[in-house]
């Protein structure tokens, strides 16, 4: 027996109800700009900058100790979290303590560090220190400003390539799907506080690659059926060319998130947050490139002939969007 996650022949109606499913999506986007704006990003030190010390000791951690031996060196704003791994061994406890960049310096001077790090054998003799990582904040600000290019550049780059390769109405609804994970991904990295660094940019533009990959096959399939269907209406064309691929979008998810989930639990913390991102990033891309970039296409309308530019202005042959 074939497994199917999905019959192989589906009748659904997914445009029965846009309305509702469009303005839940409007308002999800609303509502992760507002808690980005009222709670903001829980910035890594890539964005932020200064020093991120990794600790490990056979010894439970006891953040309040680990406190009270670094509140008396005056470093400001400090941040101690036990981490947590199913793959750690029964005595391997690990920490990372994150001191802000300093207003004199571009980041802990490596005096500060010793005087850190002996501070924390003071509590723990077995305490060992495998990692020191320091970020500047000069060197962390050209870190947003490139990272917010890369993700404009990337829709623009989309937006483009649709325009040329169907019409400017799927190119709309493409960027507006895009748009549309980005802005989830990054409300829900705000309303979580879940550490926001560089792999998490790394995994936005991979969210907009894996998007895309999916919004075009249900556009090609449209296409296609917009000439073998010249009479039927819009809506009944979406329909059926989102049920045509229905069974590969839902088994290229699938086996995905399969791979990902494994990856969120067994890969460890530190590919934890890209993980998640890809994860929560898949979900609402498959929803987006059906409930966002179709029903955009739907409003907006295409034309029906592609084998000649149509003669009524470069939106082509309009008709009725009505379900």
């Amino acid at each position: 027996m074939r497994l199917r996650l999905v019959p192989a022949e589906t009748n659904w109606k997914f445009f029965k109800y846009w309305p509702y499913t469009f303005g839940a999506s409007g308002l999800a986007v609303l509502a992760s700009i507002v808690v980005f704006l009222v709670i903001g990003l829980n910035f890594g030190i890539d964005f932020r900058g200064g020093t991120t010390i990794r600790t490990e000791a056979t010894q439970p951690i006891d953040i309040g100790a680990y406190r009270d031996a670094i509140t008396p060196l005056g470093l400001g704003d400090v941040s101690i979290t036990e981490v947590f791994d199913p793959t750690f061994a029964a005595d391997q406890h690990v920490a990372q303590v994150r001191i802000q960049a300093q207003d004199d310096e571009e980041a802990v001077t490596p005096e500060m560090i010793a005087t850190v790090e002996a501070a924390l054998q003071a509590v723990d003799p077995t305490i060992s220190f495998q990692s020191v990582e320091s970020v500047g904040p000069k060197v962390s600000g050209e870190l947003v400003q490139t990272a917010i290019l890369a993700v404009v550049l990337a829709n623009a780059a989309v937006l483009f390539y649709l325009w040329l390769r169907f019409e400017w109405q799927f190119a709309v609804g493409a960027v507006a799907a895009l748009i549309h994970d980005v802005m989830l991904t990054i409300g829900i990295f705000s309303v979580l506080q879940i550490k926001f660094d560089l792999a998490i940019i790394a995994a936005l533009l991979t969210i907009v690659g894996y998007s895309l990959n999916d919004t075009v096959i249900i556009f090609d399939r449209v296409r296609e059926n917009l000439i073998k269907f010249k009479k039927t209406p819009l809506v009944q064309v979406l329909d059926l060319s989102i049920n045509d691929t229905l069974s590969r979008t839902a088994m290229t998810s699938f086996t995905t998130l399969l791979a990902l989930i494994v990856l969120y639990v067994l890969g460890g913390d530190v590919i934890r947050g890209f993980v998640f991102a890809m994860i929560w990033g898949i979900i609402v891309g498959t929803y987006s490139s059906v409930f966002v970039a179709s029903v955009i296409v739907l409003r907006l309308g295409v034309k029906r002939d592609w084998t000649k530019k149509a003669a009524d202005g470069p939106g082509g042959t309009q008709f009725s969007t009505d379900p």
